[in-house]
């Protein structure tokens, strides 16, 4: 029921899911909204089924009145089915305050965890590239940025089979002594890290992909996603506009579509989905709320994937053996 065009593009995304991947879903939500989104016979494969709940999240809503008041609240309920091993994961385009709140409230946080993070995957120029946290978190400490090192690199290594990932702080310049006062203490912390830390990150470094960590917190991290699904869409759109401004310009892209088409998609975050949230007892991926029924596909597509790699057993194995070091 969450995001801008709910419950349609996620109803299509399910459907595109299930004919796609073979995945078991369930739609939770209100049971005669969803229906109306159904193909026109009203049948559902097997592999989909629908899960009634009588109230939902708007986007605008307080996240802890919706913890405090809405029980029965679709995101609520689709944790607790989690939480009662009725289903692996679960996918939401809603209210972000609200889904994150509600997977702690119910799942609770994975030991050594502080706080959960938001990992986001960026196309780099040499491989993916994961961000985090890209929104969970305005206000982190450094012992928090170094637990967002530890579960990127063990999210890195298990999910994208990254051998060695490098690990880095985004920062304002490459230099230890540059930044606020939280980022250069968690630098000398992450020196200190078994894993693989190369120092601090400009923002220019995202997309280049010789960095395949990047930590930050979560409000320059949100900044960050936003300014990047912003650049995506403005090059698409210059570069759309110059092709046609000639006849050789069209002649030009006719010959070279197929390029276009593979550049426009590396670009293009319904590619991923959504991001995933980790740190909690579970697995909970938040899509931007106007995904479209490709990113639902595609973030479902992911969830999968984050359980079918045992992604979750990996991260709790990894933080109580970086725990064991007295990181």
């Amino acid at each position: 029921m969450g995001g801008d065009h709910a419950p349609r593009v996620n109803v299509q995304g399910a459907l595109w899911a299930q004919s796609e991947l073979g995945v078991n879903l369930t739609l939770v939500g209100d049971e005669h909204l969803i229906c109306k989104e159904l193909p026109r016979d009203g049948k559902l494969d097997n592999g989909i089924k629908i899960h009634h709940c009588s109230q939902m999240v708007a986007m605008d809503e307080s996240p802890l009145k919706v913890l405090r008041q809405k029980k029965d609240a679709s995101i609520m309920v689709a944790f607790d089915l989690v939480k009662r091993g009725k289903v692996d994961a679960v996918v939401s385009a809603g209210n972000s305050g609200a889904t994150i709140g509600a997977a702690v409230l119910t799942l609770g946080r994975v030991k050594g965890v502080e706080r959960p993070a938001l990992a986001g995957i960026f196309p780099g120029a040499n491989g993916n590239v994961v961000l985090l946290d890209v929104g969970a978190n305005v206000d982190t400490k450094p012992k928090q940025l170094l637990e967002f090192g530890i579960m990127g690199d063990i999210f890195a290594r298990s999910l994208l089979n990254m051998d060695d990932p490098k690990i880095g702080i985004l920062n304002i310049g490459e230099e230890g002594s540059k930044g606020n006062e939280q980022v250069r203490i968690a630098h000398e912390l992450f020196k200190k890290a078994p894993f693989n830390f190369v120092g601090n990150v400009e923002g220019r470094d995202i997309f280049s992909g010789d960095v395949q960590v990047i930590v930050s917190d979560g409000f320059v991290g949100n900044v960050a996603l936003k300014l990047s699904e912003g650049m995506a869409e403005a090059i698409g759109f210059m570069f759309e506009r110059e092709m046609y401004r000639s006849l050789i310009s069209r002649l030009g892209f006719w010959l070279s579509r197929r390029a276009f088409i593979n550049f426009k998609r590396n670009l293009d975050y319904a590619e991923h989905g959504g991001a995933l949230l980790l740190g909690i007892k579970g697995v909970g991926i938040i899509c931007h709320g106007a995904s479209s029924p490709k990113a639902i596909k595609n973030a479902i597509r992911m969830a999968t994937n984050f359980v079918n790699n045992h992604v979750q057993e990996h991260l709790e194995e990894g933080l109580a053996t970086f725990q064991s070091k007295g990181i």
